[in-house]
């Protein structure tokens, strides 16, 4: 297409997503299988996946497992996982900070795009989102909870900033929804039934908290 590889840019991330989704897909055609998606129930509310890259797959098995019990599913398997070699590359996992992984590492080698670094706090986002899918707190309330939750851990400027993130993402996102692949409904909170127009706003959601200082 022309891009400029230096260019690294929006472009140069979701062109390298598609490709591996093409591909994948291609070889699953090769050898009469199917494409098992990885994206879970976080990145699906933020909206954090490639439209037509990691988004697409043949079969969503996570998609209504949030991040944070993933890592607790995988740190599970690895405290009781019988073979040492597979131990090891769990926790190797465990001890890889979530990236995407578009951008090339930093000249030391080191992973230079991180998803908390950008989004914030996963567990933070989890905690949003259970409590808004689960109990349909509004913005305030969920402001109010999750500062108690986290004190001492997250400030609350830090908080209410993330909370707008959350929010403006979660309605963004939904054009992205509206259309996976289907998936194993695992969780009683999910987005697998959730339908909500793709071009709804989250600005009188965010009313709710234009007072809080």
């Amino acid at each position: 297409i022309g891009q400029d590889p230096d260019k690294q840019d929006v472009v140069y991330e979701n062109s390298q997503a598609r490709e591996r989704t093409q591909i994948l897909m291609d070889i699953a055609n090769q050898h009469g299988g199917l494409v098992v998606g990885t994206g879970d129930l976080s990145e699906l509310a933020l909206g954090w996946a490639t439209y037509n890259g990691d988004h697409m797959s043949m079969y969503g098995v996570n998609a209504s497992i949030p991040k944070t019990l993933i890592r607790h599913i995988v740190q599970y398997e690895a405290d009781t996982a019988q073979d040492a070699s597979l131990r090891q590359i769990l926790e190797d996992i465990l001890d890889t900070p979530v990236s995407p992984e578009l951008l090339p590492p930093d000249e030391s080698g080191k992973i230079q795009q991180k998803t908390e670094d950008i989004l914030g706090n996963y567990a933070l986002h989890d905690f949003f989102l259970y409590y808004l899918l689960r109990y349909n707190f509004p913005p305030r309330k969920l402001y109010y909870y999750a500062c108690l939750a986290f004190s001492g851990e997250l400030s609350a400027s830090y908080i209410l900033e993330k909370l707008k993130l959350f929010l403006n993402r979660f309605f963004a996102g939904q054009f992205k929804r509206s259309c996976t692949p289907d998936s194993a409904r695992i969780t009683d909170v999910n987005l697998t039934c959730w339908s909500i127009p793709s071009d709804a706003s989250a600005q009188s959601l965010l009313c709710d908290l234009d007072e809080i200082r």
